[in-house]
């Protein structure tokens, strides 16, 4: 059955337009002066309220704006129409071996999120529902979805990597290309219909799609009532897990207090004199406050699996119980693995932040497991890299 589908309508990049997706900063400062800098990125639609011109609107506020600077965009050149087309995608750099992906569309009603629900794509994360609500705005106030959903396709992912790999080989020279913060080249082919194109579209569809980034975009299409939702269909060898870790701007309590709260809730507390780092997995969870480290392994609860992943258990035993924070509080920081251990602890030092809370990054076999069982990540567990960029592939509603 084919669940993946070429885009209607495209706008395909001229260039200068990619941007890191709008969840993947921990201040919100960062969006503000990459769209400084390149009033061009896609970033100025999709966090309308972060460009310089409307800082002090709220995103229901702004959104009016967003959608202006796409008009004026598609107007001026920055964008390409194509029809009835798939991209194909590649992300290469220096040092890591080249990743590919197919921009298409997807059916929404093959979202699945529990074993009894029917589907083939598996969305295995939950979300903040603020975050859903926008998402639905904007693509209602622009007409356009700028950032795909990530899916991973664990059926025929192999032979879609090589069909993919193949494909960008033999495509020439790409429409165009695109260089993200870590230096890694995106560039895009656009792939209009022909047995190439439906060669690609059966392997993308050819097993079950695993939500890798975009959980909040694959709900949000089904709030808003959408067929069908952007994506970037890759593979496994194409993508990693790095480290998803917490902030907390400000405590409920002095740090010392929280020590023993969380011995008290049945943690092994254990002072160390190293500065803050990234535990390996297994590893207990490192905690920074005050210029000193810890090493806490939380208590696990009864049963095990996706409960007792240690992102569960900072969420439960830390977070809610010790700390009494609802996990989208506000004083809580999401910081993905493209921020270091040393960064994290800057904010504290710097009085940004009381409390760092490093963990250990999901395994695959964990994150495949959870999956296969039609479970649910912990919220903010998986930061998948290399992440699809916004704004090169844009599909009209």
């Amino acid at each position: 059955m084919t669940v993946v589908h070429p885009i209607n309508r495209a706008w395909i990049t001229t260039g200068g337009t990619g941007a890191q997706n709008y969840d993947e900063f921990a201040d919100d400062a960062e969006i503000t002066a990459i769209i400084e800098a390149n009033p061009h990125s896609a970033l100025a639609i999709e966090m309308p309220h972060r460009a310089p011109d409307s800082l002090g609107r709220s995103f229901t506020e702004a959104l009016p704006a967003a959608a202006a600077r796409l008009r004026e965009a598609r107007a001026d050149g920055s964008y390409t129409p194509a029809e009835d087309v798939v991209v194909l995608y590649r992300i290469s750099s220096a040092v890591e071996e080249p990743a590919y992906g197919l921009f298409a569309m997807v059916d929404t009603a093959e979202i699945s999120t529990n074993a009894a629900e029917p589907g083939l794509v598996i969305r295995n994360e939950d979300v903040f529902v603020e975050k859903v609500r926008e998402r639905v705005a904007l693509a209602e106030a622009v007409g356009h979805l700028l950032s795909p959903v990530l899916l991973l396709q664990t059926g025929s992912g192999a032979r879609l990597h090589a069909a993919l790999a193949a494909a960008t080989e033999a495509a020439g020279a790409p429409a165009a290309t695109d260089v993200d913060q870590a230096g890694r080249t995106h560039a895009i082919w656009s792939l209009g219909p022909g047995p190439a194109q439906d060669q690609l579209l059966a392997l993308a569809s050819g097993g079950d799609l695993v939500v890798a980034d975009g959980n909040h975009r694959s709900l949000a299409a089904q709030t808003g009532g959408l067929s069908r939702f952007l994506a970037v269909v890759t593979t496994p060898a194409s993508v990693a897990i790095q480290p998803y870790n917490r902030l907390v701007s400000e405590l409920t309590a002095g740090p010392d207090e929280v020590l023993d709260r969380l011995r008290a809730a049945g943690a092994e507390v254990v002072e160390s004199d190293a500065r803050p780092a990234v535990p390996a997995p297994g590893e207990p969870v490192r905690l920074y406050t005050g210029g000193r480290t810890y090493e806490v392994r939380l208590p696990a609860g009864p049963g095990g699996g996706v409960d007792n992943l240690d992102h569960a258990l900072v969420e439960r035993v830390l977070l809610r119980d010790v700390l009494g924070l609802d996990p989208g509080d506000k004083r809580i920081t999401y910081v993905g693995g493209d921020y270091p251990a040393s960064w994290l602890a800057g904010e504290v030092d710097a009085g940004r932040a009381e409390l760092a809370v490093l963990i250990a990054p999901v395994t695959v076999d964990d994150f495949v497991t959870v999956n296969l069982d039609r479970r649910k990540m912990p919220r903010k567990s998986t930061w998948f890299t290399p992440k699809a960029r916004g704004g090169l592939v844009l599909a009209e509603l």
